[in-house]
């Protein structure tokens, strides 16, 4: 994938780490970096004052560098800044941070060396990944975790390559890669950018996408198994109403049910909200994505940086701020957990014998020796529970740094975290909801029902994994199967096969 610093997308980043792919650096963008580069050694050999590059940082911005230390200064700030703690971040996760830092660079007003550039990209296209540290405040940008990573071009640090952790000079060794030296600029530019916070992004996005489409899949199912009224998933209702994602929501549904003798087959006038407003809290879910990867993508190709060095200018400010991703995720974490709270409650009208449309309590013949789908059930509820505990917003929780010079920071990083694992836990819980489905739907296949041609699909590549609950067993097994099968999109693509692409 060539980097430009204009048209990085989330699925397009995602899609590269995940592939393996290799990336490069623009012509184009080699030109506007070698130009901002040019600018800054001007500035530097006319003695003009330029933050964090003839001037120290943060509360010592004031203190100018005589031309010796600015040169030095490049490599302690990244010593100084890597000073986290924690557990690292997965390699997809450091890989997303690190190339969209790579993309900032591409924009052209980092100042940045073009050396520097293409030795971070060749470091990861050589299997590099950094040891990063996910501790950050958000701004200026995620010093501390790109601090961590960027040791590694000096043969500092630590790294993984091949699943296994050593020194970066040990990593740079192992490919053949002699370390750098940071000069002017070159210090600061590799650090400062909410990089890991938009990195975390942009998997959130395109993971959540996944998810959105593959609960109405399941969802889908459960109304075959509890013999759905249509009527609400008419799209006159919807255009009626004008949300664009209920509209598509309710049309995915549609084609999803389509030729099942199941839906309707009750007689019920309308079902409980959590079957029929299913299409209007999914349908807010994906209008919140949209907002979210909008404002995850102007971040991916953005000046995302301070100082700015657009040639023959320099710029001081603040574009590091991870507030612009930091609120978009909090409102992601929010509509995912709204995704896995209303999954719950569908699951709970499956196994509920006063709730499932005369299916055998808790989804099992011989209930009372069997406890069937029951406990499976108090997993959801947990996971829901965890993931309203996440809702609790980082992105308000501003502490002070750098002796009050840095008032106000973001904490987006935190916001990217917990955004994460409310995803991770949403899928747990459509793992559930799925296995219930599938065993209420062979309990209506026996009474004559037909699934429709979409979850035909689903249905059968869940038997493909999981067998029919006859007898209790260990059922952990089955749900970590089936959430990594929704993970892995083998459903959605499936499905998509046969019905059309889902919206």
């Amino acid at each position: 994938m060539k980097l430009d610093g204009e048209n990085l997308t989330a699925e397009k980043l995602v899609l590269t780490i995940r592939s393996g792919e290799k990336i490069e650096i623009s012509s184009e963008a080699k030109d506007r970096i070698n130009a901002s580069r040019a600018f800054v050694e001007e500035m530097f050999a006319k003695k003009e004052l330029a933050y964090g590059t003839t001037t120290g940082i943060g509360e010592l911005a004031n203190v100018v560098l005589s031309p010796e230390k600015a040169r030095k200064l490049s490599t302690y700030m990244v010593y100084s800044h890597a000073s986290g703690f924690g557990k690292p971040v997965s390699d997809e996760e450091c890989k997303s941070a690190i190339i969209s830092r790579l993309n900032v660079f591409c924009k052209g007003v980092s100042g940045v060396r073009l050396e520097v550039v293409e030795f971070i990209a060749e470091m990861i296209n050589r299997g590099i990944v950094p040891v990063m540290y996910p501790a950050s405040v958000g701004a200026c940008g995620d010093l501390a975790p790109l601090a961590q990573a960027m040791l590694v071009p000096l043969g500092k640090g630590e790294a993984f390559f091949n699943g296994e952790r050593m020194s970066g000079e040990q990593a740079l060794e192992m490919v053949g890669l002699q370390s750098i030296q940071y000069e002017i600029r070159d210090g600061l530019a590799v650090i400062n950018g909410s990089q890991l916070t938009v990195g975390l992004g942009a998997l959130a996005v395109t993971d959540t996408n996944l998810l959105v489409k593959t609960s109405e899949i399941i969802a889908a199912l459960t109304f075959e198994a509890l013999k759905a009224v249509p009527m609400a998933f008419t799209e006159r209702i919807f255009t009626l109403r004008g949300f664009p994602g209920g509209v598509k929501s309710a049309r995915n549904i549609r084609k999803l049910i389509d030729g099942s003798n199941l839906i309707g087959s009750s007689d019920k006038v309308q079902n409980a909200y959590s079957i029929r407003s299913t299409p209007q809290v999914i349908g807010a879910v994906k209008d919140s994505l949209n907002f979210t990867r909008e404002q995850i993508e102007i971040e991916l190709n953005a000046g995302a940086d301070n100082p700015l060095f657009p040639p023959g200018q320099y710029l001081a400010g603040a574009n590091f701020q991870g507030t612009p991703i930091a609120l978009p995720l909090e409102l992601l974490g929010i509509a995912v957990t709204n995704v896995s709270v209303i999954s719950e409650r569908r699951l709970n009208r499956l196994v509920n014998p006063n709730l499932n449309e005369g299916l055998p309590g808790f989804l099992i013949n011989g209930a009372g020796m069997y406890s069937g789908i029951m406990i499976p059930q108090y997993t959801a509820a947990s996971l829901v529970n965890r993931n309203r505990i996440l809702c609790t917003p980082a992105a308000t929780g501003s502490i002070p740094t750098a002796a009050a010079q840095e008032d106000f920071v973001s904490m987006g990083t935190n916001t990217a975290i917990k955004t994460r694992e409310i995803i991770d836990n949403s899928f747990g819980v459509l793992a559930i909801e799925l296995l219930a489905a599938a065993q209420a739907v062979d309990f209506r296949k026996q009474e004559g029902g037909k699934l429709g041609k979409g979850t035909q699909i689903a249905y059968d590549i869940v038997r493909k994994y999981v067998t029919f609950l006859e007898e209790d067993r260990p059922l952990y097994p089955d749900i970590e199967k089936l959430a990594e099968v929704l993970k892995s999109g083998e459903i959605l693509q499936e499905v998509e096969k046969v019905v059309g692409g889902l919206e």
